[in-house]
C-alpha cells in the first residue's frame, strides 16, 4: 500500500488519448470480473477502445470530466461526470463508470476517485449528482458509506457480464 495520498488527476482529451491502453486494460479488468458497466463478456481491452475514444472526444467538448487514478505512472481507476445536456437540467451531472483494477483495489482508489467527481462537479456548477449501480454489490455499500440518498430499485434493468439480470440502484447526491 502506498504511505502517500492517492494520485487523482483530471484528464483532458489528450490525456486520455495518451493513456488509452491503460483505460481499456481497466475497464476490460472489471467487466471481466463481472461489474455490470454495459458490456457483455468475453470483454477484451482492444473491445474498449471506441468506448475510451468516444469518453474522450467527450472530455474534449467539455461534456464530461474525467478522473485518473495512478499507481507510479499507471492509470488503475477512472470516474466520469457527465453534465446533463437538457436546457432544464443546467445544475445536474451523471456519475459514471466508477473502475478501479483488481490488482490496485484496497488502496482508497475508489473514495478518492468518487472526492474528486464530486468537487469538480461542484466547482462546474453542479449541485446534484445521480448514479445507477448493480444492486448488492461492493460500489452499492461505498456509495451509501459516502453518503449518497438511495432513490430505488428497478428489478432486471441490465445484464450482468455473463447475461444474468441485474437489479439497478438509483442514487443522488447534492454536492454544493
Amino acid at each position: 500500500m502506498p504511505a502517500t495520498k492517492p494520485d487523482i488527476r483530471l484528464l483532458s482529451k489528450a490525456d486520455a488519448l495518451a493513456l488509452l491502453p491503460d483505460l481499456c486494460e481497466a475497464l476490460s479488468d472489471c467487466v471481466e470480473d463481472g461489474a455490470s458497466l454495459g458490456f457483455m463478456s468475453p470483454f477484451t481491452p482492444r473491445d474498449g477502445e471506441s468506448f475510451w475514444t468516444g469518453v474522450a472526444e467527450a472530455v474534449g467538448r467539455g461534456e464530461v470530466l474525467l478522473y485518473g487514478a495512478f499507481v507510479g505512472d499507471r492509470l488503475v481507476g477512472t470516474v466520469q461526470v457527465g453534465f446533463a445536456s437538457k436546457p432544464n437540467q443546467p445544475h445536474r451531472g451523471d456519475l459514471m463508470k466508477l473502475l478501479v483494477h483488481r490488482d490496485a483495489r484496497g488502496l482508497g482508489l475508489s473514495k478518492a476517485l468518487m472526492a474528486a467527481a464530486e468537487a469538480g462537479a461542484a466547482k462546474a456548477g453542479r449541485t446534484l449528482l445521480v448514479l445507477d449501480t448493480a444492486a448488492g454489490e461492493l460500489a452499492e455499500t461505498l456509495y451509501e458509506k459516502l453518503g449518497w440518498q438511495r432513490s430505488g430499485v428497478i428489478p432486471n434493468y441490465a445484464l450482468f457480464p455473463d447475461g444474468r439480470y441485474c437489479d439497478t440502484v438509483i442514487f443522488w447526491k447534492t454536492v454544493a
